[in-house]
């Protein structure tokens, strides 16, 4: 099929070359010129302006944003919208609101316009190992887009979870989910590299548990090439950044009187460490760097 993907930052670029591997067509566009010229190279249609978008694409367009959420987000979709017609498909694709999903999918229906949330999973390591993809709409419109999600991810690795907002609220729990599972080995490596008396090789441990322990993972993989290189973690600073998910996980469950007390407490020990530097959230920082590529702060920013 042929298809927009416009955004092209870590995640947005990547899905393009996936799609690209799988014998899909693909228009890209982003506000910066170098990552559109990057992928022409590789054999993606490059589209200058937004309006070059929609004039690649064939009836029923289907144009998948991969921007930051919040206001770049609603900005885009409104851009976007003035430009297509009756029959055509949006999909965002970036962490947004479920909430707001559920209004923009409600507003664009009004002018005959389709409109998919699509949480998506993968980081930077998805382009090789595939992403996982989490959709919500209506069936009808899922059904326009399953080629591409199915070719984005690996078998299995994508879904039609429910009506609008479903993608995304769906992102969020498992957002949510990952913030505890982060606090849960950070804290974990912090015991071990307290029992100084032991002179535990935390590297050794991490690569020992990747081995029939009930907690490997793929994020203990991330953590055991984290430490190989930095065997204390020493180059980088405790902070660690909270992305909007976890907030909003953490709410939702107060909503509706769900007991969240892990993901509860991982939200607030990424708050604590602003003003401290403890070892368990130079983990946290090292794991989210592996695989998303978030920025970490280095120990002489402290």
């Amino acid at each position: 099929m042929r298809l927009a993907i416009v955004g092209l930052g870590r995640m947005g670029a990547n899905m393009a070359r996936r799609l690209l591997r799988h014998g899909h067509e693909v228009v890209v566009h982003n506000r910066s010129p170098e990552p559109v010229a990057e992928l022409a190279a590789e054999g993606a249609i490059a589209a200058d302006e937004l309006s070059d978008v929609v004039r690649l694409l064939e009836a029923p367009r289907v144009v998948w944003l991969m921007l930051p959420s919040g206001a770049i987000t609603e900005e885009a979709i409104g851009s976007v919208a003035g430009l297509l017609a009756p029959g055509d498909l949006i999909v965002d694709g970036a962490n947004s609101n479920y909430r707001d999903s559920i209004r923009r999918g409600t507003t664009l229906s009004a002018s005959g316009i389709g409109f998919c949330d699509a949480g998506v999973s993968g980081g930077i390591w998805g382009l090789e190992n595939g992403y996982c993809v989490m959709v919500g709409g209506s069936p009808e419109h899922y059904e326009m887009i399953r080629p591409a999600a199915e070719a984005l991810s690996e078998p299995g690795g994508s879904l039609h979870v429910g009506p609008l907002g479903a993608g995304h609220f769906t992102k969020m729990v498992h957002n949510g989910i990952e913030y505890g599972m982060l606090q849960a080995f950070g804290e974990g490596f912090e015991l071990l590299h307290a029992a100084s008396e032991f002179e535990i090789d935390l590297h050794a441990v991490a690569e020992l548990w990747r081995h029939g322990s009930v907690v490997q993972s793929w994020l203990l993989d991330l953590l055991e090439i984290a430490l190989r290189d930095d065997r204390r973690l020493e180059s980088l600073s405790g902070w660690v950044d909270d992305s909007g998910e976890g907030r909003w996980t953490v709410q939702d469950a107060v909503e509706r009187g769900v007991p969240a007390t892990v993901l509860a407490h991982a939200l607030f020990a990424r708050f604590t460490s602003r003003t401290d530097n403890a070892f368990a959230m130079k983990v946290i920082a090292a794991l989210r760097k592996g695989f998303g590529g978030h920025a970490v702060r280095p120990t002489e920013d402290l």
